[in-house]
């Protein structure tokens, strides 16, 4: 069943009225959610610009979940990245003292290795993340849902009551 929701929170995301750039944005931002931990300060700052911020909220969510198992998968790799700047950069060490000593700051975690290479490495891969998705959403919209929407059970399925009953509870 959760594949299931899964596959239609892509097909709403991917098929919805914002532009292709609308979409990426929502998957960017819903990927932070996804790759670090989700108890942090950060991620209050994230879910909260997918709210405000004009993007694609489905977009928030199927980012969220698509992300969230490759996190888990690569938490030895932001634990490393999160070890070299925690512990092995000392010319970063006023710095991170710094964030400890600050009330609100240390709320953000960032002296946990995981947290902060998780969080790193979404920063570092937002901008080609972020183009990627531009792209494949665009690409999407112009290949492949042309094609399904032409299809005969596409077409049935549009003419139908029920689709016409959908679409005008749709917001």
């Amino acid at each position: 069943m959760l594949i299931l929701k899964l596959i239609q929170s892509l097909l709403k995301a991917l098929n919805s009225d914002g532009t292709p750039g609308q979409v990426a944005a929502g998957i960017t931002l819903g990927a932070a959610l996804g790759l670090t931990p989700l108890l942090n300060l950060h991620n209050l700052l994230i879910f909260s610009l997918g709210v405000i911020l004009n993007v694609s909220f489905p977009g928030v969510m199927l980012g969220w979940l698509a992300f969230a198992p490759v996190g888990f998968a690569l938490d030895p790799l932001f634990d490393a990245v999160g070890r070299l700047l925690l512990v092995d950069a000392t010319v970063l060490l006023p710095l991170w003292t710094a964030f400890y000593n600050t009330p609100v700051l240390a709320l953000a975690n960032l002296n946990n290795t995981v947290v902060l290479g998780s969080l790193i490495s979404w920063i570092v891969g937002t901008v080609p993340l972020f183009f990627l998705l531009r792209w494949a959403v665009s690409r999407y919209r112009a290949t492949v849902y042309e094609r399904l929407r032409k299809t005969r059970l596409m077409r049935a399925v549009r003419a139908s009551k029920i689709y016409n009953f959908y679409t005008m509870l749709r917001p």
